[in-house]
This record gives C-alpha cells, sequence and structure tokens, in this order.
C-alpha cells in the first residue's frame, strides 16, 4: 500500500504549510477534512480540489458537492474518488479552494511516496506544521463578537487617521513645559 505525503501551502505565503501523509486508497474528503483540522478551520463551508500542474493551473476538479448545474463536465466528489486515481506522476499537484467567498487557496504538492505504512497511526496524519496560519474569521475569531461592536460604535477607522494628530499635539505640549520650567527656574521664590 502506498502512503502519500503531501505539503499544503497557503497560496500567499508558501512559508506557511502542512505535511499530511495519508493512504493511496483514501479518499479526497479525508484530504479535506486534515487540511481544514491542520489549519484550525471549521467545515461549514463549499469546498473543492482541482488536478493541478507545475503552474498550479487548475485542471479537473474534484468537489466536495455539486453546487452548481451548468458544469460542462460534471466534477468528480470526493467521497467517491481515491486519491491514487488522481496521481498522474510523482510531482502530482492539486489546487484547494475552500469558502468560496473567502477564496481560501491552498496548494498541494506531492513530495514523497513510500511503501512503509505504521500500523501505529490512523491516517491521515499531520506530520509537520510550519507557520502561522491564517485566522478563517480575521481577528473577530480572535477577540470574539464584543470587538466587532467596539469597531462599529466608535468606528476605529476614523481613529486610526487621527493618531499622527494626537501624537504632534503632545509635542507641542512638552515644548511648553519645557519653556514654563525655565522661567520657573529664573525666578526667586
Amino acid at each position: 500500500m502506498a502512503i502519500l505525503k503531501f505539503r499544503i501551502y497557503l497560496e500567499e505565503d508558501d512559508a506557511v504549510y502542512r505535511d499530511i501523509v495519508i493512504k493511496h486508497t483514501q479518499y479526497f474528503q479525508d484530504l479535506h477534512f486534515a487540511i481544514l483540522k491542520s489549519y484550525e478551520f471549521d467545515n461549514k463551508h463549499q469546498a473543492t480540489f482541482y488536478r493541478s500542474n507545475d503552474n498550479w493551473q487548475r485542471g479537473r476538479e474534484i468537489s466536495f458537492a455539486i453546487y452548481d448545474k451548468a458544469y460542462r463536465v460534471p466534477p468528480l466528489l470526493m467521497h467517491e474518488t481515491t486519491i491514487g486515481s488522481e496521481i498522474q506522476d510523482t510531482n502530482q499537484k492539486f489546487v484547494y479552494e475552500y469558502d468560496f467567498n473567502k477564496h481560501w487557496t491552498f496548494l498541494i504538492a506531492l513530495i514523497n511516496v513510500s511503501k512503509e505504512e505504521n500500523s501505529r497511526l490512523t491516517y491521515p496524519v499531520i506530520t509537520r506544521t510550519e507557520g502561522i496560519g491564517p485566522q478563517q474569521y480575521g481577528t473577530k475569531s480572535l477577540l470574539g463578537d464584543k470587538f466587532a461592536d467596539i469597531e462599529e460604535k466608535y468606528d476605529l477607522a476614523d481613529a486610526a487617521d487621527g493618531f499622527g494628530e494626537e501624537g504632534e499635539e503632545a509635542e507641542d505640549a512638552g515644548d511648553k513645559e519645557d519653556v514654563g520650567g525655565e522661567e520657573d527656574a529664573n525666578h526667586d521664590f
């Protein structure tokens, strides 16, 4: 049985990646859930894989579900398609897109094929994590709903523009204090 090792890069930053080891007989749906787990994303959104080439061009689609009835060629389905059936060479690449509104895109490269299976592991396995992954929902997910309420109430975008002016006023006030301090030093009490 072949064991496949994939490196899953965040499209915007190739220094952020995860390595996942999976059996060639497992399904794309298994890889889909492993990628989401490795980047700490939820599984509430649409997703699809594309078979790709060295230039990351999108080829045959392998989708979680049929999302659009207007396909020229209907996609393969993740829960029916084994990973091994879509590997055409030892440098196979895939593009994975998650959440069609946010367009999270990951580039997947096959980096190793081995015949050794570790019977103690339950595949797929995340074997390496490099870089800090993005927050799926931005800063709101870090700070909760209260941050969004503050942002709307006080319109923090306008406050950021005025920050430099506030700093300048503080410098001017500091200059006046120095002058006043010298005058006090010259007076006899």
